[in-house]
């Protein structure tokens, strides 16, 4: 099985970005049978932002702040592939995914191949139909990109991510934006797709390496 991760990222509940989200997971889950899903809300999490205390690089260990950064760090591990949707905040995603991204480095100082190799999906949801959409995806793909994951973008005339219009109008406003959620939900099916393929090729990676170094 490959499973698929849903982050979202919003400090709310049921909103346009979780309601979007849950759609392209959908899309997701049509691909195969081979394919599971599941979702996390950053809202009501306790995350506080990197302090660069550098307990983690002297310890070789993960960070020491006691809040919920842990548990959420867990469910990146066990999934394949990871579709995280932010609503857009000045151009750009939230509080909550920067505080979140920022306390990654003991992954990229002590724990490398953590997140190497699975595969990244963008989607932002805002209030404007140009409300900074682009801006909030591109910033999304490079607070996970440094950490060694592998980008995955949309349909060619869907370009780098899901971006939807939800008129400040909440989830109702997001269905609403039907060019929108069908961007969403391809965007969706894409990183499905992807990351079936990939680790239909590591299968036959692995095989090859046994063969070749009995």
């Amino acid at each position: 099985m490959v499973h698929i991760l849903g982050l979202c990222a919003s400090p709310r509940r049921e909103g346009a970005t979780d309601y979007a989200l849950r759609m392209a997971l959908e899309g997701a889950q049509g691909v195969s049978e081979e394919i599971e899903t599941s979702m996390v809300t950053l809202a009501g999490k306790r995350i506080a932002p990197c302090t660069d205390c550098k307990a983690c690089i002297r310890s070789h260990s993960w960070c020491v702040i006691p809040d919920d950064m842990r548990t959420l760090v867990e469910q990146l591990d066990r999934a394949d592939g990871i579709l995280v949707a932010s609503p857009v905040y000045c151009m750009g995603p939230t509080p909550q995914l920067s505080a979140f991204c920022s306390r990654l480095r003991a992954i990229r100082d002590c724990f490398p191949g953590l997140l190497r190799g699975k595969f990244l999906a963008a989607l932002a949801v805002g209030g404007t139909r140009n409300g900074g959409q682009e801006t909030t995806v591109a910033a999304i793909h490079n607070l996970f990109g440094i950490r060694g994951m592998n980008l995955v973008t949309n349909e060619p005339r869907e370009y780098m991510g899901g971006r939807v219009w939800s008129d400040d109008a909440g989830a109702e406003g997001a269905q609403r934006d039907t060019l929108g959620m069908a961007g969403a939900v391809s965007l969706g099916r894409r990183l499905a797709e992807t990351t079936l393929i990939y680790s239909y090729g590591k299968q036959v990676w692995a095989q090859r390496q046994e063969t070749t170094n009995p």
